[in-house]
């Protein structure tokens, strides 16, 4: 698939639009706030990202995105970088017992009704290519937010290190823990208007461990040279595990296994170990698995573990949660700082950087910089969200109980689900979840690709009239406006 990268959108400084740009300080440089700062800097919209860590260095989890989020990936011209460090799931997806005797194969091969493959990838690499992206002035790291101030004109944040910084909108990108987060529920409890919900702790049940290896070898790791990937969950028998293996490209592996709390006293002294992504060693429960089998050749975790350099190697406590605030103020929040899903249903990342597109085109659209005003945007963006997160919080608790589960209800439901239910209607749910396809207003539109219903693409009155000036002052700098969908 090629398209030319397209023409910036001009700043609002040299076109007649009367919208006004907020400054935006973004709090957090993960996927979420990565993608949305490559979304501002199309637009012309100032911002600056801070990041508490002294750099940006994920762990070796898998990661997979769909036609959910790709269509936004082809606008930034984005999608032939994403297809060179990625695999397509143009194959089986397996799902195993831990005697590798297989529950289930589920076909992937969807491209022709969707669109799209599914693209599987370690994460480091999404993180390397939305980084790159990035003018590094536009980035600050090690910057620990500890304060959150606003009111009627601006808000500041203050760092750990004594600097502030002051902007329009504060955007929290900042994951599961947000401090953004954090302090905003502090100011609105101080305020009595938080709801009682968002108080409560996430819910919790289970601890993943993840990694991935160096380069590997194709005759001791049969089908990790493979041009599509080798999708591979295993469910453990008679143990509270399950376990994956995804190969990815440069004949690596990326791994993973979770237990399954039995508990709410193990799950309650686990929280604390494990409440981030963390290098810390996994001794204990790297012993526990060192012999759990996988599909490449007669190899088991262990292999892979031995394979996989310590400090890629993370354990995370996962946990999942809808918040209900997403916005008060001049503040607002995006991705695992508002929604932690599980990981069962590969959406985290879509959702978040779902949320991002939404929120830049929110953000694009803003007629001022006044209170009103952004309470107006950012109440928008929660509005158009909102649901459809609902929808994808639910679909990963489902999975999870699917694919990590070991109840005796969770067995009798994975055997249905895999067993009885026909080919065509995991085809159809999965059409449906993949309606939503948000893309940037303010760039030229993607065509639709695929066969199935997509929902119609937001058309930004701001953008037309910037291209028509564009078009007034200079015809050759108009951009070509493809629509995506029926208006």
């Amino acid at each position: 698939m090629t398209i030319d990268t397209p023409t910036p959108t001009p700043n609002s400084s040299s076109s007649p639009s009367k919208h006004k740009n907020p400054h935006v300080l973004i709090v957090g440089a993960g996927v979420a706030g990565l993608f949305l700062a490559i979304l501002l800097e199309r637009a012309g919209i100032p911002y600056q990202v801070y990041e508490r860590a002294k750099e940006v260095k994920p762990l070796g989890a898998v990661m997979s995105l769909n036609a959910g989020i790709l269509p936004a990936f082809e606008q930034l011209g984005l999608y032939e970088e994403l297809e060179k460090v990625s695999l397509r799931a143009d194959s089986t997806f397996n799902i195993l017992y831990g005697d590798l005797s297989v529950a289930a194969r589920i076909v992937t091969r969807v491209r022709h009704e969707i669109g799209y493959n599914i693209a599987i990838f370690a994460r480091t690499d999404l993180y390397d290519l939305l980084l790159s992206k990035i003018p590094s002035e536009k980035i600050k790291f090690n910057k620990k937010i500890i304060r959150v101030e606003q009111d009627e004109k601006e808000v500041r944040i203050t760092c750990s290190d004594g600097t502030s910084y002051n902007g329009d909108v504060l955007v929290g990108a900042d994951g599961a823990y947000s401090s953004v987060r954090q302090e905003l529920y502090k100011e609105m409890q101080e305020k009595n208007i938080l709801p009682v919900v968002d108080t409560q702790e996430m819910d919790k049940g289970y601890i993943c461990m993840v990694g991935t290896t160096t380069p590997l070898d194709p005759a001791e790791y049969p089908g990790v040279d493979d041009e599509v990937a080798n999708i591979n969950q295993i469910i453990g028998m008679n143990s509270n595990y399950c376990w994956s293996a995804f190969s990815v490209p440069g004949n690596r592996i990326c791994w993973n296994v979770i237990l399954q709390l039995s508990t709410v006293q193990e799950a309650n002294e686990n929280k604390f170990k494990n409440a981030e992504w963390s290098g810390d060693s996994s001794d204990p429960m790297i012993k526990e698995v060192r012999n759990f089998l996988i599909p490449f050749g007669n190899k088991t975790l262990g292999d892979l573990i031995d394979a996989t350099p310590q400090d890629n190697i993370s354990k995370v406590f996962l946990e999942d949660k809808l918040f209900e605030t997403w916005n008060h103020g001049r503040t607002v929040l995006i991705g695992d700082a508002c929604h932690k899903l599980l990981p069962s249903a590969g959406l985290g990342a879509v959702t978040s950087m779902q949320d991002a597109v939404v929120l830049a085109n929110c953000l694009y659209e803003m007629k001022g910089l006044s209170p009103d005003d952004i309470k107006e945007t950012l109440s928008a963006f929660k509005e158009e969200r909102y649901s459809r997160v609902k929808g994808q919080c639910e679909a990963s608790r489902m999975n999870a109980k699917l694919l990590y589960g070991q109840s005796m209800m969770d067995r009798f439901l994975r055997t249905v689900v895999f067993n009885w239910l026909p080919e065509s209607f995991r085809l159809r749910g999965n059409m449906k979840g993949l309606e939503f396809r948000p893309q940037a207003t303010f760039l030229p539109q993607i065509p639709v690709r695929g066969i199935g219903y997509v929902i119609p693409q937001m058309v930004s009155q701001r953008y037309k009239e910037e291209q028509a000036y564009l078009h007034t002052a200079s015809p050759s700098l108009t951009t070509t406006d493809t629509p995506a969908a029926a208006v």
